[in-house]
């Protein structure tokens, strides 16, 4: 099973546990309803069109409408703390939720309860849970943009709010360096997938590959395009690739879906991930090919 767990930035959405359904622009979990717009939804939303082009069952979905107070989050700890080890999901992907690194602490200790550890995704809020908290190193992926890098690499900040200037001023060619800091502080998961006009890959503080093609500026201007790829990578995992080979195919299928698309800054997500079908249709087997030739390749080396 791949679960994915965050909130919705809504009052009136109770704790919703279910398989997630996509039907367009909008996505169905147990009985709600939810738009797909940036967020969780469009990173639960991608996960669904790549499992089903993996031909793979759907995934299940635990969400929550959290208006800012916290309430929905601390409702979502709770029933991951009591739940993980029954659950017993294969891979599970932590999004938005409020950091409260003490909970997060607890999640991480519950599904080590499982008779197989999960394999652990956290992006966005929950990827600053983890750091904060001290536990990222019991992750095995991270998927940031550059300004939360820099946060990782920060080893004063405990929240984004409060990572250095000179850091948030960081331009692309730091990243080698943010990723080195970020691992030697035991700030990053085993493998990083940094999100940007360029991506990289990094694992165990090297940089491992660069993605910056095709090169689609508008899809910067596209609320949920970063989400997408942590979505895609969790599925890709769950359907069978390694954690590399995964973050590759997402990041090419994100842009390229872009391209089908025909993005421009008026796109919405949906249509990004509708265009998502196409674009493993044309090219997965050929990109899960050269993974494999570059694997080998490392190998040998």
């Amino acid at each position: 099973m791949l679960l994915i767990c965050g909130t919705a930035p809504r009052k009136d959405l109770p704790l919703t546990e279910g398989e997630a359904i996509l039907h367009g622009d909008t996505l169905r979990i147990g009985g709600a309803e939810i738009p797909c717009t940036q967020g969780t939804a469009a990173l639960i939303s991608a996960a669904c069109a790549t499992l089903a082009c993996l031909g793979k069952p759907a995934p299940r979905a635990l969400l929550v409408g959290d208006d800012g107070s916290g309430k929905g989050s601390r409702l979502l700890y709770e029933y991951l703390i009591g739940n993980l080890p029954r659950l017993a999901p294969q891979v599970v992907v932590l999004h938005y939720m409020l950091p409260v690194m003490g909970l997060m602490r607890k999640v991480s200790e519950s599904a080590s309860k499982a008779k197989k550890r999960p394999f652990m995704i956290a992006d966005a809020a929950a990827m600053y849970a983890a750091k904060a908290a001290g536990i990222a190193r019991e992750f095995d992926l991270f998927t940031p943009d550059l300004s939360e890098l820099a946060f990782l690499a920060d080893p004063q900040a405990t929240h984004p709010a409060y990572v250095s200037r000179h850091l948030f001023e960081s331009d692309s060619t730091r990243i080698p360096e943010l990723v080195a800091t970020a691992y030697a502080n035991g700030s990053a998961a085993r493998t990083l997938v940094v999100k940007g006009s360029t991506d990289h890959i990094a694992q165990n503080g090297k940089i491992v590959d660069r993605v910056a093609e095709p090169n689609l500026p508008a899809l910067e201007a596209i609320g949920g395009t970063g989400d997408t790829i942590s979505g895609m990578v969790g599925a890709l995992v769950h359907g069978g690739f390694d954690e590399i080979t995964a973050a590759r195919i997402a990041i090419r299928a994100n842009r390229m879906a872009g391209l089908y698309a025909g993005a421009t800054p008026a796109t919405r997500i949906w249509q990004v991930i509708e265009a998502l079908p196409r674009v493993f249709a044309d090219h997965l087997d050929d990109w899960a090919r050269q993974a494999g030739d570059a694997s080998m390749e490392r190998s040998a080396s």
